[in-house]
């Protein structure tokens, strides 16, 4: 998995005369070096710690008139030689030489760069120069160019400048391909699951088609051509590459007729095709050449019409990502699987019915590629992805990636730290003690990394406390428990033969057994032998043991105190770590390897150790996700199209683990797959062994890094940008993500009637953050899922009186109240809410899923949650209100609108007693609605169940007959409303007593009680105020303002009762020591009174 982070680096070229072609004709990045060839020049420059151009080749003028501007260029696979063709058929061949002269970079250490001198060896004109023809890209192995032409044949050339001629394909011969789908096929962005309608059916229009493109996969020994009509076309060569013409065959036609660019993934064996339309398609080329899945940026809303058609795709080194390239506008990298790691395109937004039409005048000046995306190429370790943008000669632009340290291989370990690398830092992505999720940026030490560079393997302990590196010699050891403290470095340097180490290295893993100090590295040196060291000494004198290997492992892997090493073709060798003696400073213990098990397939396990692995999962390199039994040699095949793969079954030597109920899980083009032990006698044999939880589902943005065992969540990663107006270009930044699985394993529990199993597991992770939600989501996709099935879940049901409130009986819902069941009996659904019960969030996750849910089901839902008017009595009686509160809908469809009436009364009360005003608010404009809508078609209930009689009831010692008032704003105020009424004036009566304004205006603010008026006609005295100098004191007091402010907020919108008020103040007695106030209160009244007159 590849993450873009930072800013893309902005790599210059120089300029050359102006030429006819206005972009960069090539761009090659291997061993270490990157050639980029421009229509007068070429350019050769370093793609290694330092970017630095080591050489150049400047055609002149006379040159370039003569012989034509580069329109064609290919590089050999030992970088010694450069063909390039020009616009009048002339084929130059360049030769690069490394001289004895170093580049100094800077500091004490050299850098290793030399610079190169660029010679012209040869220039021949091209046999085929006076045919009118039009030429493809080259291709090429060590001894020979092939060339693609206009006429739609192929022209052989050597490295030593012998033309041998042109050749002809026979179409003709070919099966088409297309049509044939992968069973496992799925569009992740753009879905295909059926072969196009406009697949090749005249096999002749391809012969007289120009070639426009070659692709050349030696590995396959395969060669792809490209007509100008949109063919493809898949050839076999023979074992001596393109040297034997006469061996190249074209053998079957693939994609649907409108391909532009391809690209060959040879580890994988996927073939990707650019399309006109914009969308890349995924060929697997081990199933005769099915298609697998189509990706494209429709469903983030753009079309072609924004993209323009692909122009160009580049793999990741080791295949598991691919970038795309469009002619108009972008890229974006995506997983094999589908998911997008990273675009420049901004998003707008998923599934967009018409896409968004970009506009010149549009402010995008810091979206990358804005022009189209010309030419790409990936480094040789996946860190930098060179782009070249459409239209541009000046500049290459350099995006930097990290790679995540993934589970892949055997024993898919689960970490507490997920850790994310680049080519000379780390992201690690930890959980802090509220599990949520932090990066810590590292940047390794300059003083190794500079010699170093770059990072080739990470590892991490098991409880990501300690983290190995290994750069392009030895290895540093990170301690992330000090981190706060001291960053602590350890360091490896290792000897002349470390470079083989390094580069011959297929992994490194952090080993841990059960002694009490043991942290062992186990790596790869030269002769390929394993190493182990004490966590506290990487130095040779502290060696604990040395064990010779067979050969080059494919794949190794650490459990516990065992070591798993395989070998080509397959070839499975366990070790035994014993420690004899204690590992200290002080002390130089004894490391025993014994050799535990056999090869070659069939595996004999030692009966001595009760704790020896079993079995173990397999990930080959193609996606097939396997299980091997150790003892008897067998393998399983279990799935297909897996990238990656986590085991959680005895892994966990803590009792706070929340996922040793599941084997393990995978993920894939499927999303997340959960693996559960069959309850049967062998539980990897079940066929419910494997079961894909719906709520897992592929996410097309997040990729999951790993999983946090003691949460029950998957850590993902996703791309965010951020924008800066002192940048020409937005900073990547990897954004982490908890994924919560807990809900997936509770209803698993459930399902096998688990319920104290059950019942512990989440009592496990009722602190975490995210308890309440995963509640929610479980209960919500139980009830949707039985709601789904189209099954009565309460058919048999009985009428009985609503007891917990007296006087309502009447109103009980019939709907509501089910037949006890026998518990055996008891669904999935009862089973869910009676888990739920056991936390107090239970109150608000039903009624959370109730409004998620169409109300015609609530009757099913609270027939199995409980009584809708108990829930919310408890919820009342503990204090809950705004929870109360959401039941009052509720309520009101289950049992009636009196109910719900009575209910809300109650409850506006106890908010107005708490000062909860926003919810007392939106309870008062509930009742009104509510009695308008009752009265109008209930009112004989409403005279039986009077909310006037209610409210006296319930509040009897402050219930006023209220005023009838014409002046009222309440006109033909019904009961109902009168009783609502009553218990705003009265706490507003309560408030005004109290002197307590600050309430006052919140409470006004929050139940818009009309203030004014009920001032106009209060009659008891709780408003009055003993003089106006009080009231002064008393307004500035409580709302914290000076008595001015008071007076200049109250007069300056009314000059006239100003002055009213100041000749009554200056005449009366008691006002004679506020004249300063009120002469400082004039003349900013009288100033504001002039800036409104002007």
């Amino acid at each position: 998995m590849y993450m873009a982070y930072g800013w893309p680096q902005v790599i210059p070229l120089e300029q050359g005369p102006c030429p006819s072609q206005k972009h960069i004709i090539y761009l090659k990045v291997t061993n270490r070096l990157f050639l980029v060839v421009s229509p007068s020049h070429l350019e050769l420059w370093s793609s290694f710690q330092h970017k630095v151009r080591l050489g150049k080749y400047k055609r002149n003028a006379e040159s370039l008139e003569r012989e034509g501007e580069n329109i064609q260029a290919v590089w050999s696979p030992d970088t010694k030689l450069i063909a390039i063709l020009t616009s009048s058929f002339f084929l130059h061949i360049f030769k690069v030489q490394f001289s004895d002269k170093r580049i100094q970079i800077g500091g004490k250490q050299p850098s290793g760069l030399f610079l190169a001198n660029v010679s012209l060896l040869l220039s021949e004109h091209v046999p085929f120069a006076d045919k009118d023809l039009t030429v493809s890209n080259f291709v090429s192995d060590n001894k020979h160019l092939l060339l693609g032409l206009s006429n739609g044949s192929l022209y052989s050339i050597s490295w030593k400048g012998e033309f041998y001629g042109a050749f002809e394909l026979d179409p003709s011969s070919c099966d088409s391909s297309d049509a044939s789908i992968s069973p496992h096929s799925l569009g992740n962005g753009a879905a295909s699951g059926r072969a196009p309608a406009d697949s090749v059916s005249n096999h002749n229009s391809t012969s007289k088609s120009s070639i426009v493109r070659l692709e050349l996969c030696l590995l396959k020994r395969l060669l792809f051509v490209l007509y100008s009509d949109g063919q493809l076309i898949s050839c076999s060569i023979s074992k001596k590459g393109l040297k034997q013409t006469e061996y190249i065959k074209a053998e079957n036609k693939l994609g649907s007729g409108d391909a532009v660019c391809i690209s060959v993934a040879s580890d994988q064996q996927i073939l990707a095709v650019g399309t006109r339309r914009g969308a890349v398609k995924l060929y697997d080329l081990a199933e005769s050449a099915s298609l697998i899945r189509t990706v494209s940026l429709y469903d983030w809303g753009y079309s072609m019409d924004d993209t323009g058609p692909v122009s160009c795709i580049a793999w990741t080194p080791d295949n598991s990502a691919f970038a795309v390239g469009w002619k108009l506008r972008g890229l974006t990298v995506w997983s094999v699987s589908g998911c997008r790691l990273m675009s420049t395109i901004r998003q707008i937004g998923l599934s967009s019915v018409s896409s968004p039409k970009f506009k010149p005048n549009q402010d995008c000046k810091y979206e990358p590629l804005m022009n189209g995306t010309s030419l790409m190429q990936w480094d040789e370790y996946g860190y930098r992805l060179y782009v070249i943008e459409e239209g541009s000669l000046e500049r290459v632009i350099a995006f930097s990636f990290g790679k995540c340290c993934l589970s892949r291989g055997v024993s898919g370990m689960t970490y507490v730290c997920q850790v994310i690398y680049g080519e000379d830092r780390l992201l690690v992505v930890q959980s802090e003690d509220t599990d949520e999720l932090k990066f810590l940026h590292l940047n390794l030490p300059v003083s190794y990394i500079s010699q170093n560079w770059p990072v080739q393997h990470v590892a991490a302990s098991k409880d990501g406390m300690h983290l190995a590196v290994a750069g392009l010699h030895g290895l540093i050891l990170y301690d992330i428990s000090v981190e706060k403290v001291a960053s602590v470095w350890r360091y490896y340097p290792g000897t002349k033969d470390s470079v083989q180490r390094a580069m011959l290295g297929t992994g490194l893993a952090v080993f841990s057994g059960h002694f009490s100090m043991a942290f062992l590295i186990l790596g790869l040196c030269l002769g390929y032998e394993l190493l182990f060291y004490p966590r506290y000494h990487l130095d040779q004198s502290s060696l604990l043991c040395r064990k010779p290997l067979l050969a080059k492992p494919m794949v190794m892997d650490a459990y516990q105190d065992h070591i798993l090493v395989t070998y080509r073709p397959f070839d499975v060798h366990i070790f035994h770590a014993r420690l004899l003696g204690e590992l200290s400073p002080s002390s130089t213990p004894d490391l025993q390897l014994q050799r535990e098990l056999a090869s070659n397939n069939h595996i004999s396990s030692s009966d001595s150790l009760d704790r020896d692995p079993a079995r173990c999962l397999i990930l080959r390199t193609n996606g097939e996700l396997s299980i091997l039994d150790l003892d008897d040699g067998r393998e399983k095949e279990l799935t297909d199209s897996v990238e990656l793969f986590w085991v959680t079954c005895g892994q966990s030597g803590e009792k706070t683990s929340l996922i040793e109920e599941i084997s393990w899980l995978d993920y894939g083009h499927r999303g997340m797959q959960v693996w559960y032990p069959s309850p049967g006698a062998d539980p990897f044999m079940q066929e419910d062994f494997l079961q894909l939880d719906p709520e897992l589902e592929f996410d097309r943005e997040a990729y999951p890094l790993g999983l946090l065992p003691n949460a029950g969540v998957v850590v993902c990663v996703s791309q965010r940008m951020s924008f800066s107006a002192c940048t020409e270009f937005p900073c990547f930044e990897p954004s982490s993500q908890a994924q919560t699985i807990l809900h997936c394993l509770l209803r698993h529990l459930l399902q096998r009637d688990k319920k104290e199993e059950a019942l512990r597991l989440a009592q496990l992770s009722a602190e975490k953050p995210h308890f309440s939600h995963c509640l929610e989501w479980l209960l919500f996709t139980v009830f949707d899922a039985e709601i789904s099935s189209g099954i009565y879940l309460f058919p048999s049901v009985i009428t009985c009186p609503l007891t917990c409130l007296p006087g309502l009986s009447e109103n009980a819902n019939k709907n509501q109240i089910s037949v006890p069941k026998h518990a055996g009996n008891c669904s999935l659904l009862e089973k869910t809410c009676d888990l739920i019960k056991n936390f107090p969030e239970y109150f608000d996750v039903v009624v959370s899923v109730a409004r998620k849910t169409d109300g015609r089901h609530w009757a099913d839902l609270f027939s199995a949650a409980g009584r809708s008017t108990e829930l919310f009595e408890e919820c009342f009686q503990q204090r809950w209100y705004r929870t109360a509160a959401c039941y009052i809908l509720v309520i009101a469809k289950l049992e009636g609108p009196a109910v719900s009436q009575y209910c809300a009364l109650r409850l506006l009360q106890a908010t107005l007693d708490e000062s909860l005003y926003e919810l007392a608010g939106e309870l008062v404009r509930f009742l009104l609605r509510s009695g308008k809508e009752h009265d109008e078609t209930t009112s004989d209930s409403a005279d039986r169940l009077s909310p006037r009689f209610l409210g006296y009831f319930l509040f009897r010692s402050s219930y006023k007959k209220p005023s009838l008032d014409k002046s009222t704003s309440f006109k033909e105020q019904s009961a109902h409303v009168a009783s609502v009424k009553n218990i705003l004036e009265s706490h507003a009566s309560y408030l005004m007593s109290g002197k307590e304004l600050s309430k006052l205006v919140a409470f006004v603010k929050g139940t818009q009680f009309d203030l004014v008026e009920y001032l106009q006609r209060e009659r008891y005295g709780s408003a009055r105020l003993e003089n106006f100098a009080s009231g002064l004191e008393l307004i500035g007091q409580k709302l914290q303002m000076g008595r001015t402010e008071v007076l200049f907020d109250l007069f300056q919108r009314d000059m006239r009762l100003w002055k009213a008020y100041s000749v009554t103040l200056q005449s009366h007695p008691a006002f004679s020591e506020y004249h300063d106030l009120l002469d400082g209160l004039e003349k900013r009244l009288s100033s504001v009174a002039n800036s409104q007159e002007k």
